[in-house]
């Protein structure tokens, strides 16, 4: 059943990546509290951000742990958050929905480099 994952290949079993996972969940699980809160000072509602981010994360941490095998748990950037409430829709007035587009763009856009392979050429163009 836990074949897929080669846990035996990496020195692993099932006892310690569920605790694995239980812990990193633990270490995290601030982020599902905090992310709506500083969110929600735009005007956001409180309990859509925070659907939003349990959704999003629980998606895609299974989803890098199924289709990469990676167990890498994944959840939105505080800092990133910070940004976008305090610098550019408090401080810089933009009304949260349009700087919101723009990072539904700005994503669109690290999609396609990523899916074009763009992102290895402009790594490779930096000089060492």
């Amino acid at each position: 059943m836990f074949e897929r994952f080669e846990l035996e290949k990496n020195d692993s079993d099932v006892r310690t990546e569920i605790l694995a996972g239980i812990t990193t969940f633990l270490s995290m699980m601030y982020i599902i509290v905090v992310n709506p809160a500083i969110l929600s000072e735009t005007g956001m509602s409180f309990s859509a951000v925070l659907t939003a981010t349990v959704i999003v994360s629980a998606f895609s941490s299974i989803m890098m742990g199924l289709y990469a095998k990676n167990p890498i748990a994944l959840t939105p950037g505080m800092g990133l958050n910070a940004f976008f409430a305090f610098s550019v829709v408090l401080g810089m007035k933009v009304p949260w929905e349009t700087a919101l587009g723009a990072v539904f763009w700005s994503g669109i856009v690290f999609l396609l480099l990523s899916i074009f392979n763009i992102r290895t050429y402009i790594v490779k163009a930096i000089p060492k």
